[in-house]
């Protein structure tokens, strides 16, 4: 009779785990399924307003006009100017953050004890945490003033200050991802190298970097979209004048910071300023896009290669 119970207890037992199971596994389905219906609804959403920009405004002139102005009459809407601010902020960013990041995650994995480490590390992911108004607050108050001295005649809203503050702000990815990378690296291969006398620069430079080259270089990309996708900084310290410059002490204005205006309210829904907004809300979608696909074919082309 004890036995007959017991196995009864255990049917139950297995029945309600494995109930549990299923329960686990459907809700976490559903979850996945509302990533992606709400990636789906946002290209739809871009995608149809987009079709009726495009109705009224010439794909040709979009893509190709140098003049931006689509709140004035008459109107213009060559999107060069906004892609040449944007990509203006991303490179300037990047030669800030890229080789900072990747020097302190080398330091970080290979050379710093543990006690530094815990003190770094969380110092530089602390900038991550901050909001991106109060970087923009910080350009305009701070980094620009001392722009200002430097280089008499830099205008009060200009990109250099706007790359300084994007590129402080991406800075904690670059670090921390690329560190993770490296330090992913198989202690062997270390301790191959010095067994055939490397030093620890050598090792370092040489088969450490190397062999997490797939990590850091997709911490790279995806620093970058960050940068292109950053807003209220950028509006804050880069201005709103739409041109084509490569004078990073002159007032730009990005696409982010073109949608930011457009949304402020001034303008009336279902104008063509107001679609233009879609128009430019796609190609920044695209752009970004676009890279976190190159990130992802680099980390899987790379890691075919050292695996």
């Amino acid at each position: 009779m004890d036995t007959t119970t017991e196995g009864i207890a255990n049917v139950a037992v297995h029945s309600y785990n494995t109930v549990k199971e299923k329960i686990i596994e459907r809700y976490l389905f559903v979850c996945a399924l509302i990533s992606i219906f709400v990636t789906i609804g946002i290209v739809l959403v871009l995608l149809s307003e987009t079709v009726s920009f495009f109705r009224d405004v010439s794909i040709i002139e979009f893509l190709t006009g140098t003049r931006w102005a689509p709140t004035y009459s008459p109107s213009y809407f060559g999107v060069l100017p906004l892609i040449n601010g944007t990509l203006l902020i991303a490179i300037g960013s990047s030669i800030i953050a890229l080789p900072i990041g990747l020097t302190s995650a080398i330091y970080l994995s290979e050379y710093a004890n543990e006690r530094t480490r815990g003190i770094v590390k969380p110092v530089i992911e602390m900038l991550a945490g901050i909001p991106t108004v109060v970087y923009g607050c910080f350009a305009v108050m701070f980094v620009t003033p001392i722009i200002r001295k430097l280089v008499p005649g830099t205008d009060i809203f200009n990109a250099a200050s706007a790359c300084i503050v994007v590129g402080i702000m991406i800075l904690p990815m670059v670090s921390s991802l690329s560190e993770d990378a490296i330090r992913s690296v198989p202690r062997t291969l270390r301790e191959g190298a010095y067994a055939l006398g490397a030093t620890k620069y050598e090792v370092t430079t040489r088969v450490v970097l190397p062999s997490a080259l797939s990590g850091i270089l997709a911490s790279f990309i995806l620093a970058i979209s960050r940068a292109v996708g950053e807003t209220m900084a950028v509006t804050l310290a880069a201005g709103a004048t739409p041109n084509i410059t490569l004078n990073i002490f002159e007032s730009i204005q990005t696409m982010t910071a073109y949608i930011v205006q457009v949304s402020l309210g001034d303008t009336p829904a279902g104008s063509i300023a107001y679609k233009s907004i879609f128009a430019i809300g796609m190609v920044l979608f695209l752009m970004t896009f676009g890279m976190n696909l190159v990130s992802q074919w680099i980390r899987s082309r790379y890691r075919e290669v050292y695996e």
